[in-house]
This record gives structure tokens, sequence and C-alpha cells, in this order.
């Protein structure tokens, strides 16, 4: 080493930005270097870990690899020579994001993350010529996103990125609130690295000024671009050979680099640890140790419950049932049995069966196992000794988060900036309850004044001062207390439509699966415990301080007359602390549960009465109103448990206080009787205990009120922490232009969560703008399925729909929405007029526009034959109308939208053959040119379609015209030859 220190000194004092290193740093740093070959073909660094060493080339060449962000295939965006530094990107960036090979047979100077890291603190000249340095690997990873979501996935990344890197800037921005006007509006700014309110690679929306830009990690990184247009390509040169410089001391390199160590990189220990004991709390505290891993909301009751009753069922919990609550959970679990040796190789988390519970991996290397134990906390294992006390082989878990999976972003804090936004008017009202307070006080000190002064001395004009004075008090309070209700009750009334509409937003903008699972009645119940938890932070919390602070004052002033009352008083405060402590968990169980009865019998309900027509058609009413009895009657039964235990408690701490005021009595009358208290003392002190005791007891019943805000968390954050179905960075994607028609279909695949049959099998489909497809094929085939992914309202399995060549799962959502008209067999009329009705999507269109697209709807009419024509009111859901007419005023509010493209799934399923054909020919002429879906069980309905699709088992069995079809005698012929006999 000590020959070719010379040699590394000159080489770095000669190369950028080692170049601007102090000399003892630049001495250090080349003693500290470990020479290292890589042969050709060998990875130095790989983009998928944070690297443990920095290479700094010194010989040979290597090829830097960037990986497209629509097809993830790797290319070559550089050549790498010798000075160039690899890995440093990873570090400043935060993320590995690096990959460099070996061109030729290479030697690079090896430093540790440490001893670079301590450059960096140290050298501030040498940290901001990298700080302010652009790597390419960076911009074309950042370029990939943008041009993503600009549905641009084709275009020349390479080329594009070292064509902006020269003016590309970089912007460090430190922890707190940047106002995003503070950037430069005339560029492009995409957040690289740090952890914000955005995500990493996500452009910076700059069309709101005020908005600002939340960073909680020490430094954010932007990159900041002219704005630009896609370029051709261009070659990069071939290597060329260089010759390799002889080192005494040189190692090769590892066949794979080694990765730095998360906790070393992120600068703190990335696993959570959950303490638990026993056969329900060990897989109990795994689950929530997983939850914490990955951010997700954690139900606890709900999955002890389960893990509770299968215990109870079958005697045991295995590794298999908890991979149904890991899926319960949101994650995708696959359970298998692997041989021991074969653990280091898996991806992390695994969950194992451990010794006598469960435990989480969370890190598998050849070097050690990272075990987290519920029972025995978190340890590090050599393979070898894992092998020891798992066996040679058994079962595993392997745990992973989907993209569905839910997000932990719910909780106290997300009340908070609506609480803080009226904090005045809090204040206000906490000033007022103190003075009020205050006046309570004053109340016990003047009657004892007049006990023992007024009484005693016989003095009339001194009582009718004191009377004035209290009653003047008594005014003031009423007053205060008033203006403080007042103020209260209209700042709650805010924060409550505040929050409400955004409840209600975030409701309506979540993806269609949420709803296809959770009954309307439970939604509603959900929704109305917002007002619990804003009772409990504006409410309760404010009472909490008060109490908190005046029960300090009620008791000096309390040992102030006697110390010995003091004591008698304040003793029966233990016994009503444990008699809340123990009540309140029982309650918060009973609580919980009546909120599930009352959930299941208003969904019930909803049913009952959503569907009363088929009710009467199957004079189903009694059975139905005997299921809701049943229902109703558990929802009372735990109603009357609930009241039942809250009585009980009532009762005993009705007791509590009787015995507390009797105790205080018969001690006071005696330190009366002996001369050492007054009766006006007595007096005063009783009045100003029971002042104290209530307080004291809205204290200690804090953890029970605590205890049933959690359970409404808890029941609102499963609306609020589901992701919508349009999240930030696809807000960022461009609009979808206007649409001519044209429609492709990739390998489209779909299956519903937690179905083990797709209901789209690889579809391929390609069509031209302006055609007229008719759909057909038996129930459950994927005939609406086939529809739905258009205007996405089911997130594709795999591959991708395309519309004029524009990737629709990059593209804005709304935008594509917007223009894509959909009229679906369970159509929805709301209680208004038809023409309000028809007019619903275009509430400026004319009275002729209406009529003109009831025409084409064949409604036009029956309306005119309807008791006021156009103003009829339809009904709530449109049931002063048959099915046939709900469906043609659906059509003609669709028509009324005039969309780009229309899609119509058995809309016309209520119709008679004569109205649906005509229809069908209606909608022909006024769509001509337009695409348009039509999915029908009547194939003669769709003989003039310009192209037919025959759907089966998910796929498309044939396609052609009718006649095609037809001369094929295939299922298309079998089906139309059957119906064809029918009619």
């Amino acid at each position: 080493m000590t020959a070719a220190i010379p040699t590394i000194y000159d080489f770095l004092a000669a190369t950028a930005p080692f170049d601007r290193l102090s000399v003892p740093a630049l001495e250090r740093l080349a003693k500290n270097v470990q020479p290292m070959r890589f042969q050709m073909g060998q990875a130095i660094s790989v983009k998928d870990t944070m690297p443990a060493q920095i290479a700094i080339l010194y010989d040979g060449q290597a090829r830097l690899l960037g990986y497209g962000a629509a097809n993830g295939v790797p290319e070559t965006i550089g050549r790498l020579r010798p000075g160039a530094i690899i890995g440093w990107i990873s570090l400043v960036r935060g993320l590995p994001c690096e990959t460099a090979i070996a061109s030729i047979e290479s030697i690079c100077l090896m430093v540790s993350v440490r001893e670079f890291r301590r450059l960096l603190s140290e050298e501030a000249d040498f940290a901001q010529a990298l700080a302010n340095q652009v790597s390419i690997v960076e911009l074309y990873e950042l370029l990939g996103a943008e041009l993503s979501r600009r549905a641009l996935a084709e275009a020349n990344l390479k080329q594009l990125a070292r064509t902006l890197i020269d003016d590309a800037i970089v912007l460090t921005l430190p922890k707190g609130q940047t106002p995003i006007a503070q950037l430069d509006p005339n560029l492009l700014w995409l957040l690289s690295g740090g952890a914000t309110n955005v995500a990493i690679s996500s452009r910076i929306n700059l069309d709101d000024p005020q908005a600002l830009l939340s960073i909680t990690s020490p430094t954010a990184r932007l990159i900041g671009l002219r704005y630009f247009t896609v370029p051709g390509d261009s070659a990069i040169a071939p290597e060329s050979e260089a010759a390799i410089v002889p080192f005494g001391n040189l190692v090769d390199a590892p066949e794979r680099p080694e990765a730095l160590d998360d906790e070393e990189w992120k600068g703190k220990s990335q696993y959570p640890f959950v303490a638990g004991r026993g056969p329900i709390d060990s897989p109990l505290a795994c689950f929530q140790m997983l939850s914490k891993l990955w951010t997700m909301p954690f139900r606890k009751d709900v999955l002890k419950r389960a893990l509770t009753n299968q215990k109870q069922r079958t005697g045991t919990i295995s590794l298999q049932f908890c991979g149904a609550i890991a899926e319960l959970m949101g994650l995708t679990a696959q359970f298998a049995t692997v041989p021991a040796i074969a653990i280091p190789r898996l991806q992390t988390p695994v969950m194992v069966a451990w010794q006598d519970g469960f435990a989480i991996i969370f890190k598998a290397s050849e070097k050690e196992l990272v075990i987290a134990a519920p029972e025995q906390g978190i340890q590090r294992r050599k393979p070898s000794e894992f092998v020891e006390a798992w066996g040679e082989e058994g079962e595993i878990l392997l745990l992973q988060p989907t993209r569905d999976t839910p997000k932990k972003k719910f909780g106290l804090n997300w009340f908070l900036p609506a609480v803080i936004k009226h904090r005045r008017v809090f204040i206000e009202v906490l000033i007022a309850s103190f003075f009020v307070q205050l006046f309570t006080l004053a109340n016990p000190l003047i009657t004892q004044t007049i006990i023992d002064k007024v009484i005693v001395q016989n003095s009339a004009d001194t009582l009718h001062i004191l009377g004035t004075l209290l009653v003047i008090m008594g005014v003031f309070e009423a007053l205060l207390t008033g203006l403080r209700t007042t103020l209260f009750v209209e700042t709650t009334n805010r924060i409550d439509m505040a929050l409400g509409s955004e409840v209600i937003d975030h409701l309506l903008r979540l993806p269609l699966r949420y709803f296809e699972k959770r009954p309307v009645g439970e939604l509603s119940t959900r929704i109305n415990e917002l007002e619990n938890i804003r009772q409990f932070l504006t409410g309760t919390a404010l009472t909490v301080v008060l109490d908190a602070v005046f029960s300090v004052i009620y008791i000096v002033v309390m040992l102030w007359y006697s110390v010995l009352l003091t004591i008698v008083a304040l003793a029966t405060v233990p016994l009503f602390a444990l008699l809340t402590l123990t009540v309140a968990p029982i309650i918060r169980q009973q609580t919980r549960t009546k909120a599930e009865r009352n959930a299941e019998t208003q969904s019930y309900l909803v049913e009952v009465v959503s569907g009363i027509q088929t009710v009467k058609a199957q004079n189903i009413e009694l059975r139905s109103r005997w299921n809701w009895q049943e229902r109703y009657a558990r929802y009372v039964t735990a109603g009357f448990k609930t009241v039942l235990t809250s009585t009980t408690a009532g009762s005993m701490s009705s007791f509590l206080n009787q015995l507390s005021s009797l105790l205080l009595l018969w001690v006071g009358a005696i330190l009366v009787l002996q001369g050492q208290l007054t009766l006006g003392q007595l007096i005063a002190f009783r009045i100003i205990a029971g002042y104290v005791t209530n307080p004291l007891l809205r204290l200690i019943q804090l953890w029970q009120n605590f205890q049933e805000t959690a359970l409404s968390l808890e029941r609102l954050a499963d609306i609020l922490d589901t992701p919508r179905e349009v999240e930030e960075s696809d807000r960022q994607n461009i609009p979808m232009p206007t649409i001519n028609g044209a429609i492709r279909y990739e390998n489209v695949a779909f299956r519903f969560p937690n179905s083990p049959a797709r209901q789209l099998e690889n579809v391929c489909l390609d069509l031209p703008a302006g055609t007229f497809v008719g759909v057909v094929g038996q129930s459950g085939a994927g005939k609406s399925t086939l529809t739905k992914v258009i205007p996405r309202l089911y997130d594709l399995e795999s591959g991708r729909v395309l519309i004029d060549g524009y990737d629709i799962g990059k593209v804005e959502l709304y935008s594509l929405r917007q223009q894509i008209g959909m009229v679906l067999q369970d159509t929805l009329l709301f209680d208004t007029s038809v023409q309000e009705n028809i007019a619903l999507t275009n509430p400026d269109a004319t009275p002729e526009e209406i009529v003109t697209a009831a025409k084409i709807a064949f409604a036009h009419d029956f309306i005119m034959d309807l008791p006021q024509g156009y103003n009829t009111r339809v009904g709530e859901r449109g049931s002063a109308l048959s099915d046939g007419q709900r469906q043609r005023i659906a059509i003609a509010r669709t028509v009324l939208q005039n969309p780009n493209f229309l899609i119509l799934d058995e809309a016309t399923s209520a119709l008679d053959l004569h109205s649906e054909r005509q229809v069908c020919q209606n909608l022909m002429a006024a769509f001509r040119g337009r695409t348009v879906f039509f999915i029908t069980h009547r194939l003669a309905t769709i003989r003039n379609a310009d192209v037919i699709l025959m759907m089966d088992r998910g796929t498309i069995a044939e396609q052609g015209t009718h006649a095609e079809l037809m001369k094929l005698k295939g299922q298309y012929y079998c089906l139309y030859q059957q119906q064809d006999a029918q009619s």
C-alpha cells in the first residue's frame, strides 16, 4: 500500500471534486482507500441496494445503466472513465439508484461510506461541489417519470437527459415549510430526494403560489430544468482498451457489490418491535410490527377478535391463518415450505413459526438474519445459528404490500389544522371559562362570610352588599356562559362543515372496489363518527385543561381550610379511579359491538327499502320484517348491555358520592363542635369539595373518552386511510387530449380482489376511431369488465389500454372520464323533474337540446305522455317510472353530454326488442364517426354494428361483422340461431 500511496494521492489531487479537499483530508483519503479489481461485466454498483462503498474509477472503463420508467429495460446511458465517482448520487439523494458495470477489466479505489460522509461534513467546498452536480442517472430517472406522466414513454430518454444536463440546476432546501412561490416559475421542478408531501420523481405543481412544500427530512433535493421538447437519438462512443496500473495489494471485487445496512444509511433502526406473549398476542404483535414497518392502519381489536375466534374453533393459530389475516390487512401473502439455507435469498420481511410463537425476519443475508420475536426481542443470528433453532426446513409466509395497501394517514393530527385555524376563538372560550370558574369559586367564599360574619353579627347592611355582589356575579357568570356557548357552537359548526365536506369529498373519490365491499348503511355510520371525534378535540380537550387547572386551585383552597377534611373529601377519589379504569374497557367493547350491530341493522334496512319492489313482488314483507327484527334485536341487546354496565357504574359512582358527602359532613361536624372550624367554613368547604370532585372524575374518565374516540377514529380511518383512485402523482399526469376514438387493448388482464379466476384474460384488441362495437356473450363472460376498464373504473392487473395512442393509465383520470359517456344497466335517477335529470351533466342545456337528446334515446313520446311532461318528478331513484323509461332517460342524459366516446353497458336491457333496436339505430346515426361500445344480450339489435365481439370466459372468442361471424358458424352463430328461433 505504501508504494501505491503517492500514485493515488497525485491521482486524487488532480481529479475533481477531490482537488477541493484540504491537504490533510486528501492524505487521509489516499491512505484509507482500497484498490479493487473488477472483471469485465462485473457490477461495481447496483440500483437495488445502497452501496456500502463509494467507487472512484482509477483505471479502465465502466458502463452506466439507466432503467426506463415504462418497461424497466436497461440501456447504456453513459461511459465512465478514470476519475468518475460511482455511488455518490445514491447517498446524496438518500435512495439507491445507480448501476455501473465494468466494460473492461478495471480498478476502482473503494472508499467506505463512513469516510465519504466524513468528507462531506468536514470539507465544505467538496460537499458543495457534489451537491451542485447533477448525475445523468438521476436525470434519466426523473425524466423517465415525467415522460411517463405525459404518456410519452417512447421518447429517447438517453438523448434527452444528455441534452438537458448542462443547463440543469440543483436546489437543496432545508427541513420545514418552503413556499412554492420561491421556485423559479420558468423552470420545470422535479423532486429528486428527501421526504416531503410529494412523492420522489414528482413534478412540483407551481399553479398555486400559496402552496407549501413540507419537508420532513433534513434536506430535500430539487432539480430545475428548462421546458423541453423531445429530441432524436444519438450514439455513444465505443469502449477502448486501457492499461491496468499494477498494485501490490490489489484485491478482487466480490461477485455482487456490498450493500449498506439500512440502519447505517438511514441513520436509525428500520425494524419496529412490539412485545407480545401467548398464542394470541404473539401473532398480533407480529402484525403490529408489519403495520409500523409499512405505516399501515392497525385495527388491533378486529385482528385480535379474529385470532381469538380461530383459537377457540381450532385450538391453534396456524401460519396459513396468519396469511389470511395479512390479506385482510391489505398485504399479499404467499405460503411456502422452504429449506433453512434458502432463507437468506428470500425477499423480506418473512413471517415464520418461531419456538412457541411467531417471529418476523426483517433482514436475511448470507452474513446474518435480523429476527423480531415478540417474546424475546430483536435478535441478530448467523444463518447457521438460525438453522439450529428453526430446523432444516420449515413453513414461511412471504409478505409484501400492494399498491392498494392502505396507508395510515388519518389520526387526531388530521383534525389539528381545522382546530388551529380557529385557535383564537378557542382561546377566548378558555378565558371566558376561566372567569366563569373564578365567579364559581367566589360563591362559597361569600357564602361563608354571610354565615360567619353577617348572621352572627346581625349586620343587615353587609348582607345587602354581599347579596347584591352575589347577584352581580351571577349575572356576569350567566353572560359569560352564554357568550362562551355561542362562540363555541358557531366555531364547532364551522369545523364540522369543513371536515364533513372533506370526508365526503374523499369518500366520493375512492375506487369503485371500496364500495363493492361495504354496505351503504355501514358507510353512513362511519361518517357519523366524525362529530364524536371533533367533540372530543374541541369539547373534552378544553374541559380537561380547565379541570386540570382548577382542580389544583380547589385542592389548595381546601388544604387552606383543613388538611383533615381535604383527605376525607379526596378519600373516595381512588375508588372512583378504580371503578372507571375497570369499567372503561368493558364499555369500550360494548360500544364497539353496539356500533357494529347498528351498522348491520341500517345496512339491511337500506337494502330492503331500496329493493321494495322486489320485496313486494316476491311477497317477502313478513320475512324481511323478521330479518330486520332479528338484527334490531341484536342491536337492542347490545345497547341494553351497554346501558346496564353504565347504570351499574353510575349507581356505584352515586353511592361513592353520597359516602363522600356523608363522611365530609360527619368529620366536619366534629371539627365544628371542637371549635376547629366555623359553620360557614364547613358549608363553604362542602361546596368547594363538590366543585373538585366532578373535575377529578372527568379527568379520570378522560381515558374512557379517549377509548371511545379511538374507536371512532378507527371506524372513520377505514374511509380516510383508503387511497383515492387518483393520487397526487396521477393529478400531475398530462390531460387526455380530445378523443378521436381509436382504442387498443394490449394483453389486458383483470381479476377482482381475492378472486381465483380472471375476468379478463390477456385481451388484445385494436379498433379504429369511429367504430360501432357490439359486445355480446353469456352472463359472466367479461362484457362489462371489458368496458369498465376504459374509464378506469377498474385498475388492470397487467397490460394496458390505449386511446389514440395514449396509455390511459398515464393521463389525468378526470380529463379522460369527462370525454367518455357511460350508461349502466342499473341507472340512477334523482328525485327531480325529467328535464333536470336529463340535464344533470349539462345544466346549461337549452330545452331544444334536451328534447333532441330525448328523441335520440326514444324517450320523447313517453315523456310527453306523463302528467306534466318534462316537468314531471320521477320520484326517489326514479320510482315513478318503469325500468325501460328510466333507462331511456339515462341514455338521453348521456347523449346530451355529447361525449367523444360512448359506452352502453346493457343500458337497454329493460326495453322491448323494437325499442332497443330503435335506440341502437338512433345512436348509430347520432354518434357516427365516434366510437361506441354497445353491450346487449339481443344479437339482432347489433346486426349492423361495424364490429361484433363475442366474449367467453374473459377472452374475445370471436370478432367480426355479423355476416363474418355467421359464416364462421361458431359461438355467435349458435347463440343467434337460438334467439332467432325463440323470436
